[in-house]
């Protein structure tokens, strides 16, 4: 297994790889090859969008497990998502197209950021 381990600094996220600093979330990727994919969705989604594997927060705190806000994002450790849908909400700024900033990652990013989210998503749903 692949362990990244996130160190803030201020505003900014870094990610290094072996030793803990900072608040020490981990970002735990076994399959080979999604690793980047997981690094980029803690770099450019965790703002919004929670997911364990990414060591993302999201918006939500994770005492509120009320409505939530409208701009707070789908926590993905419980809801499922497939790679096309992946790309069509990064493509287009989500489904409604009124939060989520369109094309948050583009090319090759975001072909790995949808291909780490189809595989890691909905695993806590999935797991009760």
């Amino acid at each position: 297994m692949i362990r990244l381990r996130t160190a803030f600094a201020g505003a900014a996220a870094a990610v290094v790889i072996g030793a803990t600093a900072g608040c020490g979330q981990e970002i735990a990727v076994a399959e080979p090859g999604l690793e980047r994919g997981a690094i980029l969705f803690n770099q450019r989604c965790s703002g919004c969008h929670t997911l364990d594997d990414a060591a993302a927060l999201g918006s939500k705190p994770k005492r509120d497990q009320s409505g939530g806000e409208r701009t707070n994002g789908p926590n993905f450790n419980v809801r499922r998502e497939s790679r096309e849908d992946v790309l069509y909400a990064i493509r287009n700024g989500g489904f409604s197209g009124a939060i989520m900033p369109a094309n948050i990652v583009v090319g090759q990013d975001a072909e790995l950021v949808a291909d780490f989210v189809a595989e890691y998503a909905g695993r806590v749903g999935a797991e009760q």
